[in-house]
């Protein structure tokens, strides 16, 4: 008798145990495709603004020389793919260096002043105005510093991007939350600790969030900087296409900085999951 009431409970167990797997399955593929779909997102808008591009161009013979065709743009940087990468290598290393220099002045600002009240009340409403000033401006007045070429450029990176650091990086010290600080305290901890071991740290959201609003700009920079104070680089490579009547040209010019800047924004993103984890927990689940 008993082992009759145990083979039937255990029938009934792995009855449900299927159940269970058969509900969970359809959940899991649902999922896993969602997530798929999710990453691939980007390229999938992407193929279809391009098609839609082509076929407006297309259909509506609308001339090269005013808006030319993706296909257009695709040949002319096909056939000056040369001169292209040599204008692009100038452009992408002289905007890392800008932004290099953006990174140390701008955590070193946010640091100061995210770490002591009297100066954020003194030093971050001086910085919004000057982040106010158009950095194009300052381009000639560089050139009479500096001279044509990468200095400029550099400075003109650099000017227009590190302000998004400072910003990031001083909220992200100043919003430390005082209970924790004054538990930190009671243990015997000095305001420096407190900075460095935990202020800090719980910063770098904030800093790679910034990093990856600070590498667009500073590419912006340097673009803006190359079309009126150098003779090499995408911006350079825009005026004269503009001057020749290239118009595949410069359209390309411009995707190549979008796509540079689309690199590294995701790189950023890429180190900013490997070593930030525990603040997107939340985010991965969703």
């Amino acid at each position: 008798m008993n082992s009759e009431v145990t083979s039937a409970h255990s029938k009934v167990h792995r009855q449900k145990s299927l159940e269970a797997l058969a509900f969970h399955r359809p959940q899991g593929i649902i999922l896993s495709t969602s997530k798929r779909f999710e990453k691939s997102s980007p390229w999938i808008l992407l193929l279809v603004t391009l098609i839609l591009w082509q076929l407006i161009c297309s259909v509506f013979a609308v001339s090269e020389f005013i808006f030319p065709s993706p296909s257009r743009i695709a040949s002319q940087l096909i056939e000056f793919r040369g001169v292209v990468a040599a204008h692009a290598w100038r452009t992408y290393w002289v905007t890392m260096a800008g932004f290099g220099l953006a990174i140390v002045v701008g955590v070193l600002l946010g640091f100061v002043i995210g770490s002591s009240r009297l100066a954020y009340t003194a030093v971050y409403p001086l910085m919004t105005a000057f982040n106010a000033l158009p950095k194009a401006a300052f381009v000639p007045i560089l050139v009479v510093w500096f001279g044509i070429g990468i200095g400029p450029a550099i400075l003109t990176a650099f000017l227009i991007s590190f302000f998004p650091i400072m910003v990031n990086i001083a909220t992200g010290l100043a919003t430390l939350e005082p209970e924790l600080e004054d538990v930190l305290r009671v243990l015997g901890a000095k305001r420096w600790d407190v900075l460095i071991k935990v202020g800090l740290p719980r910063s770098l959201p904030y800093f790679y969030a910034s990093l990856k609003v600070a590498i667009t700009l500073a590419f912006v920079g340097t673009t803006v900087s190359e079309m009126t104070a150098a003779n090499e680089g995408i911006g350079y490579l825009l005026i004269s296409a503009g001057s020749a009547m290239q118009m595949g040209l410069a359209f390309g010019g411009l995707v190549v900085v979008g796509a540079m800047a689309m690199v590294m924004y995701e790189l950023f993103s890429y180190v900013e999951m490997h070593t930030t984890a525990w603040a997107h927990r939340g985010s991965q689940n969703h």
